[in-house]
């Protein structure tokens, strides 16, 4: 078995500093890739320390399309290619539909769901020169599926993930790319401490069959597999990681 599949390999993954997209990042070093970690926090020098040697931070703010296609063109010709892109990068800010103020809205599509679509525009020519070895994992959410009340805007932006990953899988198989979506449930990280304490957390275990909430490596494994050549057949899906929460 080879323990270094992603060998030779480059990825970009944004929201990288902390979180799932550390952990991601971390799982790809470990496959042998050299990851870009993107983010726009100072967390982003710990999870260099953490993933590899071979691999560099890139400041990149996904909201501004100057600056995703800047950090893609620099992460090329640093590492000499692109393969791989997850985009990662998220925020929530939670309110009811009457109490979400406009540019709340705003800024949780700007930086989920059109950081995705800038990331993936800026990146998109370079994977196709990758073939069958480009990826495009988007991690959408639980939320995304079946809706959340309070979270009118984080619903929205991991919804709309959906629908361009589906779309661009069929844009660009044509060319060996495969692009797929992987949707969480809970999982144990600083944002979900933040929304799911006490008695809700208590009621969200016992919605959840597999009793537990989920761990940033287990999105991370999900990750890991849609690179990998094991799955070079599998595009436009969603790969839930919720425990059972959502079938």
């Amino acid at each position: 078995m080879n323990e270094r599949p992603l060998a030779e390999r480059v990825a970009l993954v944004t929201g990288a500093a902390q979180g799932i997209g550390r952990a991601i990042a971390c799982a790809l070093g470990r496959a042998g890739a050299t990851v870009a970690i993107c983010d726009v926090v100072p967390e982003a020098n710990e999870a260099l320390a953490e993933v590899q040697s071979t691999s560099a931070y890139f400041r990149c703010d996904v909201t501004n399309i100057s600056e995703a296609e800047a950090t893609t063109k620099a992460v090329v010709e640093r590492f000499g290619g692109l393969h791989i892109l997850v985009n990662n990068a998220g925020i929530a800010i939670d309110g009811l539909l009457l109490r979400t103020k406009t540019e709340d809205w705003n800024r949780v599509l700007a930086v989920n769901l059109s950081g995705a679509f800038n990331c993936a525009r800026a990146a998109t020519k370079y994977l196709l020169k990758a073939k069958e070895q480009g990826r495009i994992i988007n991690i959408s959410s639980v939320v995304g599926e079946q809706g959340s009340a309070g979270q009118v805007a984080y619903a929205a932006s991991k919804a709309g993930l959906l629908g361009v990953t589906k779309t661009l899988a069929q844009e660009l198989a044509g060319r060996g790319v495969t692009v797929n979506a992987v949707s969480p449930g809970f999982i144990e990280t600083k944002m979900t401490l933040e929304h799911v304490q006490g008695e809700r957390r208590e009621k969200l275990l016992a919605a959840i069959p597999l009793g537990r909430i989920g761990t940033p490596q287990d999105v991370a494994n999900a990750v890991l597999f849609l690179c990998s050549d094991a799955a070079a057949y599998i595009t436009g899906q969603v790969l839930r990681v919720n425990g059972g929460l959502y079938m």
